[in-house]
């Protein structure tokens, strides 16, 4: 039931065909490729750890 079949699939694809049009596909290709990779470059900024932050001590304060 979680799988996609090949008729599903070709399915899918000439909807997709009919609805955007040939030329159009390669460019929505692109977009999604470079979305894609944006993200991950999101994500990997995120998992580096953050510069940690020094607490002022007291005698610090008062200056």
């Amino acid at each position: 039931m979680g799988k996609l079949g090949l008729t599903e699939i070709l399915v899918i694809l000439v909807i997709v065909v009919l609805l955007f049009g040939g030329r159009k596909i390669p460019e929505l290709m692109k977009g999604l490729g470079t979305g894609i990779k944006e993200f991950k470059n999101a994500a990997k900024e995120n998992d580096e750890p953050a510069p940690s932050k020094k607490q002022p001590t007291q005698d610090e304060n008062k200056l």
